[in-house]
């Protein structure tokens, strides 16, 4: 079968002030919406009115992604379920970032000089283009450096962010380009949230990996390595391994199977808060890609990391 592709281009499309009345230079909201509609990309109001993407596979499969963090918040397959979790105590007020789903984590992952996991989960992405291939909707968002971001990290770049939902799948493609004229120095991550029967998790693929082990002291993680064929959480967990494999496995206990592959995303992160977490830790589970160690890019350098998310 011969691939079908139709493409449609939204150049430096903002919906972050998304009105039903919004227009764009040269360009009214109403169309905008309906040429990518018909791509499977719709542009529609979320939770605290925020403008959120809803991506429909012609295979039944949907995704959701808010422009507020540029975070895929749902990931359903075409049965129905949803394979990502949202905290109960997720706001959607832009005060704060989306708890769950999968946030980005850049230009830092976990503590450090700018606020926890940096400024990319708590700042408006923009649309920029939408596509269809073979039924299967693609959008781009970006996100570039700005007042916000230059108050804590002062360079210029440019952020891409390709999603990809095919039937049982779910693709991202992240790409970060040094626009500035002096190097620039980060670490990133995927803070992905899994729905979970916690008691029945258990992530396979990870031994014989170095451990950064951060319970009892994430400020002093104990090192060491991996030793069980398959990872569980009876208890609190928050453990970095150190060069993953490009594939693990995640039996969510609900009768998921989840394969999660990256390309460039060089550790892994497990994360379960336990009773730190009372109302909801018993109901997910995060096991994310992340670059623990800081990237460095020359003026017009360019950094990728993919990842695929699909279930059998």
């Amino acid at each position: 079968m011969a691939m079908v592709s139709l493409k449609f281009s939204v150049p430096s499309l903002n919906f972050s002030n998304l009105r039903p009345t919004k227009r764009y230079p040269g360009m009214a909201f109403a169309a905008t919406n309906q040429a990518a509609a018909a791509l499977g990309v719709k542009v529609t109001q979320g939770e605290g009115n925020l403008p959120k993407l809803v991506l429909t596979s012609d295979h039944g499969s949907e995704a959701e992604i808010y422009l507020f963090g540029g975070c895929i918040t749902s990931w359903k397959v075409p049965s129905g379920r949803d394979l990502l979790f949202v905290r109960p105590d997720a706001v959607f007020d832009k005060k704060k970032p989306i708890s769950g789903g999968i946030p980005h984590c850049f230009p830092q992952f976990g503590p450090g000089p700018m606020q926890q996991h940096g400024f990319a989960r708590n700042i408006d992405w923009s649309l920029v283009e939408s596509e269809n291939v073979e039924g299967n909707p693609t959008v781009t968002l970006e996100l570039k450096d700005g007042p916000y971001s230059r108050a804590m990290w002062d360079f210029g770049f440019q952020a891409r962010y390709k999603v990809i939902l095919n039937t049982k799948s779910i693709s991202t493609d992240l790409t970060v380009t040094n626009t500035d004229n002096k190097p620039f120095t980060f670490s990133a991550a995927l803070h992905s949230y899994f729905r979970a029967s916690i008691t029945g998790v258990s992530v396979k693929g990870l031994k014989g990996c170095k451990t950064l082990n951060k319970d009892p002291d994430p400020k002093n993680p104990i090192e060491g390595r991996e030793e069980r064929d398959a990872v569980t959480f009876p208890g609190f967990v928050d453990c970095i391994y150190l060069d993953a494999p490009n594939e693990v496995h995640l039996d969510n206990g609900l009768g998921d199977v989840i394969s999660i592959k990256n390309t460039n995303w060089s550790d892994a992160v497990l994360w379960n808060p336990n009773l730190q977490m009372e109302a909801c830790y018993k109901d997910f589970v995060c096991v994310e890609n992340a670059k623990i160690g800081t990237v460095q890019l020359e003026p017009g350098q360019s950094w990728i990391a993919k990842q695929h998310l699909s279930i059998g």
